[in-house]
C-alpha cells in the first residue's frame, strides 16, 4: 500500500517561521522603506511646487489686489465723504447765518412795528386823556355853577324863611362868592 502524504492544516504561512514584529521598525525593510520614502516626498514636493504652489501664489496675488483696490475704494470713499461733510458743514453755516439774518430782519420789523404801535397808542391815551381832562374840567365847571346858583337859591330861601325878607340874587351871588373864597 502506498502512503498518502500527509496533509498539515495551519496558519503559518508557507516557507517557515519568521520572527513576528511591527514591520517599519524591522531592518530587513529599511532600504525599500526609504526608498519609497524618498519617491513619495519627491513627488510631493513636485507637486506642491509644481502645480499647488502658484495656485496658492495666485490666490494671494488676488486677494492682495482684491485688498488693494477695496482699500483705494474706501480711501476714494472717505475724501469723498469728508468733502461731502465739508459741504453740508458749510452749507448748514450759511442756512444758519441765513436764518440768523432773517431772525434779526424779523426782530426788527416787529419791534418797530410795535414801537410803531406803542407810540400810536401812547398819543391815542394822551389824547383820550386830554378829552377826558378836558370833560372833567367842563363837568367841574358846571358842577360848580350848578352847585353856586344852587347855595344862591338856598340861601335866598333860607333868608326868607328865616327872616321873611327878599335877598335880591346879585346880593346872593356876592354872598355865596364871600363864603366860597374864605
Amino acid at each position: 500500500m502506498a502512503e498518502t502524504p500527509a496533509t498539515h492544516t495551519g496558519t503559518e504561512a508557507p516557507g517557515g517561521h519568521k520572527a513576528a514584529g511591527f514591520p517599519p521598525f524591522k531592518v530587513e525593510t529599511f532600504p525599500s522603506q526609504i526608498f519609497w520614502l524618498a519617491v513619495t516626498f519627491a513627488f510631493l514636493f513636485v507637486v506642491l511646487w509644481r502645480i499647488t504652489g502658484p495656485r496658492i501664489a495666485g490666490t494671494i496675488a488676488t486677494r492682495r489686489g482684491r485688498i488693494s483696490e477695496d482699500l483705494a475704494v474706501a480711501q476714494r470713499n472717505r475724501t469723498d465723504a469728508e468733502a461731502a461733510d465739508g459741504a453740508y458743514r458749510t452749507a448748514l453755516a450759511g442756512a444758519r447765518a441765513r436764518a440768523q439774518t432773517l431772525a434779526d430782519a424779523n426782530r426788527k420789523a416787529t419791534n418797530d412795528s410795535l414801537e410803531r404801535d406803542r407810540a400810536a397808542a401812547a398819543a391815542r391815551a394822551h389824547d383820550d386823556v386830554a378829552r377826558a381832562e378836558d370833560r372833567i374840567a367842563a363837568a367841574r365847571d358846571a358842577a360848580k355853577t350848578h352847585v353856586v346858583q344852587a347855595a344862591e337859591e338856598a340861601a335866598i330861601q333860607i333868608v326868607a324863611h328865616l327872616t321873611g325878607d327878599r335877598v335880591s340874587p346879585d346880593d346872593a351871588a356876592a354872598a355865596v362868592r364871600a363864603a366860597v373864597k374864605g
